[in-house]
């Protein structure tokens, strides 16, 4: 991937995120009676923009988030002038409190319908294709799969009491309806049937990658191909598919991966589909055991496309949704416990770029839907009751409802700028992170 095409589709990806959300909180205040000041894509510095009527439009120079600044508010600009003046009947601090709640909710609200639209469209467009095999095609090592003994060849029954038809119902029944649970899977193993209990404390990220279990009829896809690196110089291209390696068939990115690393140094020589034609050639591995491409997995088995109505598509885009909070939501817990890793889990600008750019290299469909799970993503973080964030906010006017009274500005102002150097603090570790793992 180019430098340019990662920052292109970064801006892209970012600006429509935060025009949204921040889209939000401005209709919400209009709607409300409030004067906004300011409508900022960005934080600042300010780099240009232009007033019309009682707010400045601008872009700041630091693209990772936003703002609105609603006259007679305390927020991130920590403007405290309005203090010593009588409430006006245009400021935040003058409104009711569903006025307020209205309009501190309304960003994650938009999030949350912008990722409802997207996943709405690709499934009214597209539908959904189920992978018509139970029959396990690979099995990663040391992978909870191979832990409990699952084989190749494998053909998976059921999972707790739902009997298998397709593929994808596994993943379901395991990350989403048995979270917190032992899980029970009967396969059949050469005609006979067998039981196996995947313990729910071995479950860390939902990801088949995790589990270690691959349908039959499953295929290395390249996602990216790093510039100058040797993957380039053979020409292997985005979209290419991996079908051997030194003449062993490799169905599996971990697969790939596991040997790639192995022969670190030494000539690889690959056969690779692209689109109907087969190619051939020869590709020096690095010392440090990689290609320079990305990796992913596609099935290319027996499938069935199934197609939705207008409501239909709808009702799938909200069970996606639903699906897509619950895994986020599962993954925040896991970490707070200590059963996965910060720094694995989340990504920040740098790991935003590259997974952008990835997605937009496979196609509009596969950028629109991590378009759909960012914006997800971004309405479930806002919504934590942290200070600086929606949520913090949201807490605040929960807390002056209870006690029916205003906090003191010094405790809010005091809270606010806590919580602001805790969220810089945090952003400057993860893109550290980023830069660590580029």
């Amino acid at each position: 991937m180019s430098i340019l095409a990662t920052i292109f589709y970064f801006l892209i990806t970012i600006g429509i995120l935060v025009l949204v959300h921040e889209l939000g909180h401005f209709l919400a205040a209009k709607l409300t009676g409030m004067r906004v000041d300011r409508f900022s894509i960005g934080f600042p510095p300010r780099a240009f923009g232009k007033k019309i009527g009682d707010t400045d439009y601008c872009i700041s120079w630091i693209p990772i988030g936003g703002y609105v600044k609603i006259a007679g508010m305390i927020d991130e600009s920590m403007d405290t002038e309005f203090i010593n003046k009588p409430p006006e009947p245009w400021e935040f601090r003058s409104k009711p409190f569903l006025a307020k709640f209205f309009v501190m909710i309304a960003g994650v609200l938009m999030n949350v319908l912008l990722a409802v639209v997207i996943f709405w469209g690709i499934n009214l467009a597209q539908g959904k294709f189920l992978k018509e095999t139970n029959t396990v095609g690979y099995v990663t090592e040391n992978s909870i799969a191979s832990k409990i003994g699952i084989r190749t060849g494998d053909k998976i029954i059921t999972v707790g009491n739902k009997t298998i038809t397709h593929w994808d119902e596994i993943s379901t029944q395991i990350f989403l309806e048995k979270v917190g649970n032992d899980i029970e899977i009967k396969i059949q193993r050469n005609g006979e049937p067998l039981s196996l209990i995947i313990p729910y404390k071995e479950i860390k990220t939902f990801s088949e990658e995790d589990l270690g279990i691959f349908p039959e009829g499953t295929a290395t896809l390249i996602t990216a191909v790093e510039p100058g690196k040797p993957a380039e110089n053979l020409g292997l291209k985005p979209g290419d598919i991996f079908i051997t390696i030194n003449n062993q068939i490799v169905n599996n990115s971990s697969q790939v991966k596991t040997i790639i690393e192995a022969n670190a140094g030494k000539e690889l020589y690959i056969t690779w589909k692209r689109n109907e034609d087969t190619l051939k050639g020869a590709v020096l591995v690095t010392t440090e055991g990689r290609i320079g491409v990305g990796l992913g997995t596609i099935y290319i088995g027996p499938k069935k496309q199934v197609s939705y109505s207008v409501f239909e598509a709808l009702n799938a885009g909200i069970n996606n949704i639903i699906g897509a909070t619950k895994l986020f939501a599962y993954s925040i817990k896991q970490i707070i416990i200590g059963k996965a890793k910060f720094s694995q889990s989340f990504g920040g600008p740098i790991k935003i770029a590259q997974m952008a750019t990835q997605s937009a290299e496979m196609g509009w469909i596969s950028f629109l839907a991590f378009m759909g799970l960012l914006s997800i993503s971004l309405a479930i973080i806002n919504i934590i009751p942290f200070p600086a964030l929606d949520g913090g906010h949201i807490l605040f006017l929960f807390i002056e409802l209870i006690i029916r009274r205003e906090l003191p500005v010094k405790i809010k102002m005091a809270i606010q700028q806590v919580g602001f150097f805790m969220l810089l603090a945090l952003m400057a570790y993860v893109i550290y992170n980023d830069i660590v793992n580029f």
